[in-house]
């Protein structure tokens, strides 16, 4: 296996992919694979992001708008009522209550004998780690929403700087110009997150778009909402813990405590590491096959990510261990059999 198929079996997304070959390319990558997978000279890049440790982009669905008011409240929270410039799709900014209004109404759903409203909008966030050029970040989601979005979808943006990572709040309405709804699927948020990251490496940030299990992690299994839930816990703003949380811990104890076992998919994510590894180590070789001195670093970069990386642990086993060394700490001591006192050796006790 070369490097480009090696690399694209680490690296390929989670969901099915439908094969559609080059008849002149490497067989066992599709025409529309990552970025870079299919070209040897951009592989090697795009490795060295991988084992080198390179930020990774973060894009996620926030939520879906059902409706005028609906979407009004979400602009007016974006826009931090008027203190954050809401862009719109032609460039113009939103900042006055009634162009907010008036953009909310065009996008709300006007077919009075439904039951409820429809999808109106579909925010979606677009972020990155902290101590990333904002503006940088910002012009990468406008080049996307251009790219992707623009013949056929009107949308807003909005840059936020008010936590460590710099973040654009993407807005677009549900229903385009041929009548077609956007309503993002896995498919498409791989693309977006790879154009995010395209994008960003274009204005000078390094970034990449991999699978958490392409870069030796486990599955994480967390929404958005679950996310703030925990925030809003650990802050102290709540002390209600969330249904996910306690089924989690409460699956971990019993994992701990030898009354359970861990999920199923757990087993098979460790497969699939295994997999990704030997994929690994089959580009290492064919680096190091080239007798050139920058891929035989390159390998040794590989093989240095993999020793880092022997296993992979997902959620729920983290959980389960971390509850088997409170088990092992605090678990009660033996007593030990009562030495009689001397007045009781007396009374012939």
């Amino acid at each position: 296996m070369g490097l480009e198929s090696a690399l694209w079996e680490a690296s390929r997304p989670t969901f099915r992919v439908r094969y559609i070959h080059d008849p002149t390319g490497p067989p066992l990558i599709p025409l529309y694979a990552s970025y870079g997978v299919a070209n040897p000279r951009t592989a090697r890049a795009k490795l060295a992001r991988i084992v080198r440790g390179a930020p990774e982009v973060v894009v996620k669905v926030t939520g879906r708008q059902r409706g005028g008011s609906h979407v009004k409240a979400h602009l007016d929270y974006i826009g931090r009522k008027g203190a954050v410039d809401i862009e719109t799709r032609d460039g113009e900014t939103l900042t006055a209550k009634e162009d907010i209004a008036e953009r909310a109404a065009e996008w709300s759903d006007t077919v009075e004998w439904r039951s409820r409203p429809t999808v109106s909008s579909v925010s979606l966030i677009f972020s990155m780690p902290e101590g990333t050029d904002p503006e940088k970040v910002l012009g990468a989601v406008r080049a996307l929403a251009h790219a992707e979005l623009s013949d056929n979808h009107d949308y807003v943006l909005a840059l936020h700087t008010d936590t460590p990572r710099p973040h654009v709040h993407l807005t677009v309405q549900a229903e385009g110009l041929d009548r077609t709804r956007f309503n993002p699927r896995p498919v498409q948020l791989h693309r977006f997150r790879e154009r995010f990251a395209r994008e960003l490496r274009e204005r000078g940030v390094a970034a990449e778009a991999t699978p958490r299990r392409a870069r030796g992690r486990g599955i994480a299994g967390s929404s958005m909402a679950l996310v703030k839930l925990r925030a809003r816990l650990a802050s102290g703003a709540s002390r209600v813990m969330t249904n996910a949380d306690r089924r989690t811990n409460e699956q971990a104890v019993a994992v701990a405590r030898g009354q359970a076992e861990l999920p199923p998919f757990i087993a098979k994510g460790k497969t699939r590491w295994q997999e990704i590894r030997q994929a690994y180590e089959q580009a290492a070789a064919a680096l190091n096959a080239t007798g050139q001195a920058e891929d035989r670093t390159l390998a040794s970069d590989v093989r240095g990510f993999l020793d880092k990386h022997q296993d992979i642990s997902a959620t729920p086993e983290i959980f389960a261990a971390r509850h088997a060394r409170h088990l092992k700490v605090y678990r009660p001591k033996p007593e030990l059999p009562h030495e009689p006192s001397p007045r009781d050796r007396g009374r012939g006790r």
